[in-house]
């Protein structure tokens, strides 16, 4: 199974998913990114998400 923040809501506003945090880029690459990878950007997105509260 591949790791990911999605939580299934898939709403973007402004090019960002407004549940998860990820750019449109993010989701189109994701399953082409290492597990290393993507446990690094769930890594940043929790910290951007972190700091915005």
């Amino acid at each position: 199974m591949i790791s990911s923040p999605c939580v299934g809501v898939c709403e973007t506003e402004n090019g960002v998913c407004v549940a998860c945090g990820r750019t449109l880029d993010d989701i189109a690459t994701w399953a082409a990114m290492s597990e290393a990878e993507r446990i690094e950007r769930m890594r940043e997105l929790d910290e951007a998400t972190d700091a915005d509260e």
